[in-house]
């Protein structure tokens, strides 16, 4: 059966799933850059102190990091499709709540929520669409997918720029609350993974999705024979360090940790720290814009590689790449130098990004993928809780702009090693194969 799932020709339902989980994407990345931009208006209008903006960062990253572990056990025990839905639900309806926050810790505790939707619904979606992907195009496939981001971020620009002005901060997360419309479009265009339908011994289901895909998709369909299901394991995290797993999980843990800790250290506080070194071109919309467009070739660029060099080399390569532009960053005396070296950081951060995500899930069978993939992101997520909060303490302790990126380099180029050192490859491979 899922040779035939393997075999079947690239079409609009590909296509299609990749939108519609991509959306999700989008929206994940529309609040993650909102709050960014939102966070110094914040700040003066509460007069909250640096500790107290990057607390407010911090928190949605301990909400993504439960929910991720937690989304990711429940997606393998009840299904990709229906977690997913209901995380988008949980974050568009806490945004919207942020809205009307009445005190600091009542927004803190809004974020928490929105935080714990958005890390649910990231490895569910990528588990979903790394189990219906060729496995010649998998790769490609979910760098695509995590390509949204870079959308969602310049969406998160356009509306600081044209709405924050003009209608202010609660303006911005009422806009937020939106995807939970999209819902709608998951439960219409989104079929249950065929390999999660199999391993939990719903053979006629999955039959009737791949029966139905080949009338789509133009291709000619047999009877299926008698097909002998095999009894998996529960879905438990202690399989996750047993003999054949462990290695690959310190390393997609470390990786996830240094990728997450750099990502949100440097990009939540991105406006608000340059800002404060006297770059006042950063502050312009012109250059969130190059930041942002950066993003997109950064992923093309990582979706062509993945596919023809290797998962490990090519996530290695941008990660080193990415330590080696934030240490420029940080030492930037120009701001041309700083839109030149900020861009390419911006580049190589996010093609990094669109790999892990491809990596993590093809690193573990269908009875554990999710639970495996969630696990992953959510110790990742320890990582963004500490950075915000410890960028913010530096700040306030007066460290300079150059030390504060100094760490960040030093955590990509120790997290390329550890790629390098610990991964395997899997690219061409079936997920099945892999294991």
């Amino acid at each position: 059966m899922l040779e035939r799932l393997e075999n079947l020709p690239v079409g609009n339902f590909h296509y299609k799933l990749l939108i519609v989980t991509g959306l999700g994407w989008l929206f994940d990345s529309m609040d993650t850059g909102l709050i960014s931009f939102v966070l110094p208006m914040l700040a003066k209008d509460w007069n909250l102190s640096p500790e107290q903006v990057g607390m407010i960062g911090s928190i949605g990253l301990f909400g993504m990091a439960i929910g991720a572990v937690m989304a990711g056990s429940l997606a393998d025990k009840f299904g990709r499709k229906n977690i997913f839905a209901a995380t988008v639900i949980l974050y568009s309806v806490s945004t919207g709540l942020c809205a009307i926050a009445w005190s600091y810790e009542s927004l803190l505790l809004f974020r928490f929520l929105v935080g714990f939707g958005l890390g649910g619904e990231l490895p569910v979606a990528a588990t979903l669409v790394s189990e219906y992907a060729p496995a010649h195009l998998r790769g490609r496939f979910i760098v695509l997918l995590e390509s949204f981001w870079a959308v969602g971020w310049l969406a998160a620009a356009l509306l600081s720029y044209f709405f924050l002005p003009i209608f202010g901060w609660k303006a911005a997360f009422l806009i937020g609350s939106l995807p939970a419309l999209y819902v709608f479009l998951i439960r219409l265009h989104m079929p249950e993974s065929v390999r999660y339908l199999i391993s939990k011994g719903k053979v006629d289901e999955a039959e009737k999705i791949i029966v139905d895909l080949e009338c789509k998709l133009g291709v000619e369909h047999k009877p299926f024979k008698n097909i002998k299901v095999e009894e998996v394991p529960e879905p438990s995290p202690v399989v996750l360090f047993n003999s054949q797993f462990r290695v690959r999980t310190i390393m997609l843990w470390l990786t996830w940790f240094g990728i997450v800790f750099s990502y949100y250290g440097i990009f939540m506080w991105l406006p608000s720290i340059v800002y404060a070194q006297g770059f006042e071109v950063v502050k312009s919309f012109e250059y969130v814009l190059v930041m942002t467009l950066a993003q997109l070739p950064g992923y093309f660029a990582a979706a062509w590689l993945v596919d023809k060099i290797g998962r490990r080399y090519t996530l290695s390569s941008f990660l080193l790449m990415s330590g080696v532009c934030a240490f420029f960053f940080g030492n930037a005396d120009s701001s041309t130098a700083l839109l030149i070296s900020g861009a390419a950081m911006s580049f190589f951060n996010l093609g990094a990004w669109g790999v892990i995500y491809t990596y993590t899930p093809e690193l573990y069978p269908t009875f554990i993928r999710a639970l495996g993939s969630g696990y992953a992101a959510g110790f990742g997520r320890i990582g963004g809780i500490i950075a915000p909060a410890l960028v913010g303490s530096l700040i306030a302790s007066g460290f300079h702009f150059n030390i504060i990126f100094g760490i960040f380099a030093s955590v990509f180029i120790a997290i390329s090693a550890v790629v390098m050192g610990l991964g395997l490859e899997s690219k061409l491979m079936s997920l099945e194969d892999i294991h």
